[in-house]
């Protein structure tokens, strides 16, 4: 009913609202081409244009189908080069998660581009998450690869990890808030009075951790790690953050660092990929960063130990 022949002649009919020219263009007769068509729409039941003695047009079920046939002929032309693909190893499909702490949009696209332009017909997915949510998407929603997995060992035998760096962190507060004049460590009975500025695990099966949070301390829950700054910065609260991202701030007189009773010990990042999934596509991004290649290093940007 729809073969590439009929797709074409439809297609070429639809172009020049005429029999005639979509003949010649196509080296076939008139007649030929409208009996094409008369069989298609019985086919289908339904007229795919309107006629005159002039022209032909396409009636809404035409244009519909007119939308669908490009679609189907790409579809025809880069199957070869699919199922090539396939049966040489290369994953039809990837879903990358990333960890907020190493999460960097120029690093992304980078990635992207180069992924596309390495498998062209690999269905590349990435999103982001936080905590936990990292292990969550990689064991309970069909995640494959991790970039910045919490931890060094893993949790699961279907996740190899390799390790990566680890992040610093420093206990900041904002120019104007009322700790920074305190004087000498600051002890918990101190830092408790004021609202902790944490982003909230994303983990869905598995349980929620916590960055900081003192007993029976008010927390303010923000969705990424630049809001998390910005309330910083703006005295809405206090805790720590990554040593290397606040830097630059501190620096500049936006944030204070403080020393506390009880400092936040390191957090060690690693790559992750599960046992049950890893392709050509997988090993490739392993090697990208085994080679510290210039794309994907903006992911480390903040840790302060690196494997490289």
């Amino acid at each position: 009913m729809l073969d590439r022949e009929t797709i074409r002649s439809f297609m070429k009919v639809a172009k020049y609202s005429n029999f005639s020219k979509a003949a010649e263009v196509l080296h076939k007769t008139p007649a030929a081409i409208s009996y094409r068509i008369k069989v298609l729409e019985d086919d289908m039941g339904t007229p795919l244009f309107t006629r005159t003695t002039r022209s032909v047009h396409l009636t809404p079920a035409g244009e519909h189908l007119l939308e669908q046939c490009q679609k189907w002929l790409d579809w025809i032309e880069t199957m070869p080069k699919e199922l090539k693909q396939i049966e040489s190893g290369i994953e039809r499909q990837v879903n990358i998660v990333i960890n907020n702490l190493v999460y960097d949009q120029e690093a992304v696209s980078g990635l992207i581009l180069l992924l596309n332009e390495k498998f062209p017909f690999t269905q590349i997915n990435i999103t982001q998450a936080v905590y936990m949510g990292v292990w969550d998407a990689l064991l309970n929603q069909d995640y494959h690869f991790a970039i910045g997995v919490p931890g060094r060992d893993t949790i699961d035998n279907q996740v190899i990890m390799n390790y990566l760096g680890s992040i610093n962190w420093s206990f900041v507060t904002s120019p104007d808030h009322p700790l920074t004049s305190k004087e000498g460590t600051l002890s918990e009975s101190q830092l408790r009075q004021y609202p902790a500025i944490n982003i909230e695990d994303t983990s869905q099966k598995i349980n929620k951790r916590t960055g900081w949070l003192l007993r029976d301390q008010k927390e303010i829950k923000v969705p990424d790690l630049m809001t998390k700054v910005a309330c910083h910065m703006n005295g809405s609260g206090i805790g720590f953050l990554p040593t290397k991202l606040c830097h630059d701030y501190i620096e500049q007189g936006a944030l204070v660092e403080r020393q506390v009773q009880w400092n936040r010990t390191p957090s060690p990042l690693s790559l992750g990929w599960r046992t049950d999934s890893k392709g050509h596509v997988t090993q490739w991004i392993i090697d990208l960063f085994e080679e510290n290649h210039p794309t994907i290093q903006r992911f480390s940007k903040h840790l302060d130990y690196m494997t490289h």
